[in-house]
């Protein structure tokens, strides 16, 4: 028996004795509700809020799998609601905006919108610097603001919530910058291949960190005059980089400037950081779109050419939404999706490489610590659904069987509200 959609349901009695003995039955009414509920508890939901969701996803799971008009009216579906939820305070205006404008203790997270407002042709953040005490959205929107108009695309300036040497990764700050580029996809109805992180300074820090740990988001990243964390040893030496970062980046467009005789921003950490991309294009393979470019003699101002020559050189890259082959370091509890991975409780620090070997109709994984909760998605086109799936782990086979089409996995990964990393099937690795 196959699954209708939304619209089609009616029919639908399943009972379902789940997390909660008081669930109803899942007829129409019950599945709708339970899908709005999913939605509304959003794509980083955590604590008892993740708890319901996934109770909500073991109810949904005892329905039958979808057939194919199904999956594609659910699809539609559950994109549509999406769009629904909360657009940008600002709608489509230019200027200064909060987007928490009604809190008790006065609003809170700042930002600014630049750029072409009217159709625009991609989406940049651009992050200003700072650090403890200090950081400005007007600094980064009168850096960037005019190469961004340049090229036709919507600038969104976002100010740190927390003024702190981190404050793009503190404070609720990263949680604050991707909601602000999923209520901009709902206002301008834009492109997801074509939305772009760019930062000076600090926010070159936070180019660096917020794009690899969001990799599967952006179509390329320009970090200038900033660098991600580096490890340093008791003698001070740099040695490697903070967890999350180069691992993630081996499929996405990144741009690093930096001048030799910066004193705010020395060249050492980006120096290891270009390193350490080395290393893991020798054992990975890919990173193909990165480039480091350090001049001397520009001291801590931006790069020759100025920023509207530094934004040409990701201008032309769009989102690989779906590669073959992708290596994840999780640091993030809430980042459970990534590409074609999800992982329900991620192991801070692991590195998991994944890859679709289509020939063989098989995913294979290399890992040490998979943990719990981890699992492969899936969509047809991407192996054949309608043969066996193998899943091989550490070259020991962990799965054969097929793969097939769900509501519940559609609402998994359609909670992100991007068709692309939207998958209909889902293979359980680890329990």
């Amino acid at each position: 028996m196959q699954l209708a959609p939304a619209l089609a349901v009616a029919a639908l009695a399943f009972s379902f004795v789940g997390l909660q003995d008081s669930e109803p039955p899942l007829d129409k009414d019950r599945v709708d509700a339970l899908v709005d509920q999913y939605l509304e508890l959003g794509p980083r939901a955590v604590g008892t809020q993740w708890a319901r969701q996934r109770e909500i996803l073991v109810s949904l799971e005892s329905l039958p799998v979808l057939d194919a008009r199904a999956e594609k009216d659910w699809r539609e579906d559950l994109l549509e609601r999406w769009m629904e939820g909360p657009q940008l305070p600002s709608k489509k205006k230019s200027g200064q905006h909060y987007l928490w404008e009604e809190r008790e203790g006065g609003e809170r997270g700042k930002y600014i919108v630049g750029g072409k407002t009217k159709k625009p042709k991609g989406l940049v953040i651009s992050m200003h610097g700072g650090g403890l005490g200090s950081g400005d959205a007007g600094a980064a929107a009168s850096a960037f603001g005019s190469a961004v108009s340049d090229r036709k695309w919507l600038g969104i300036f976002p100010e740190v919530l927390e003024k702190t040497e981190h404050g793009w990764t503190t404070s609720g700050t990263e949680e604050f910058v991707l909601e602000l580029v999923d209520r901009a996809v709902r206002t301008y109805e834009l492109d997801r291949d074509h939305i772009y992180l760019c930062g000076h300074s600090m926010g070159g820090y936070g180019t660096w960190t917020l794009g690899a740990r969001h990799a599967d988001r952006w179509a390329g990243l320009a970090a200038s005059a900033g660098a991600p964390t580096p490890l340093v040893d008791r003698e001070g030496v740099f040695y490697g980089i903070d967890w999350g970062v180069i691992p993630n980046l081996r499929n996405t467009r990144l741009v690093v400037y930096q001048s030799g005789d910066d004193p705010q921003v020395p060249p050492d950490a980006n120096r290891v950081a270009n390193a350490e991309v080395g290393k893991a294009k020798a054992q990975w393979g890919g990173y193909e779109g990165f480039e480091y470019w350090e001049e001397n003699g520009y001291g801590h101002d931006a790069p020759p050419g100025g920023f509207g020559d530094f934004l040409e050189r990701i201008g032309d890259a769009e989102r690989d939404a779906c590669p073959n082959k992708l290596v994840w370091q999780p640091v993030l509890s809430w980042k459970r999706q990534f590409y074609w991975l999800f992982w329900e409780s991620p192991v801070p620090g692991e590195i998991v490489v994944a890859e679709l070997v289509p020939d063989e109709n098989e995913v294979r994984l290399t890992a040490e610590r998979l943990g719990s909760g981890f699992s492969i998605l899936l969509n047809d086109g991407m192996l054949d659904l309608s043969k066996d799936v193998v899943v091989r782990l550490n070259d020991k086979v962990v799965f054969r069987g097929k793969a097939e089409p769900t509501l519940a996995s559609l609402l998994l990964t359609g909670v992100t509200g991007d068709p692309e990393r939207t998958y209909s099937a889902r293979v359980h690795v680890t329990d």
